[in-house]
């Protein structure tokens, strides 16, 4: 099995990426050629590995994350 995020495939629908982000603000890289997870609507594309990641790295962090996880038991 391949890796579905590897962008370096012969067909060129496989190279195209979409940008999704779910209810609390959270972004990230999609294989366009692969249906999208419920919850996880599209933000961006599809578009190149590169423009995707340029969107998300522009996007704020919800910085709530880091500290609304539960300590580890």
């Amino acid at each position: 099995m391949t890796n579905p995020f590897d962008s370096d495939g012969a067909d060129p629908a496989r190279k195209a990426f979409l940008v999704l982000v779910n209810t609390i603000g959270q972004h990230s890289l999609w294989p366009a050629h692969l249906q999208t997870p419920a919850g996880w609507p599209v933000a961006l594309g599809p578009s190149r590995r590169a423009e995707c990641m340029d969107f998300i790295s522009r996007r704020p962090s919800p910085h709530h994350l880091t500290t609304a996880l539960p300590a580890a038991a």
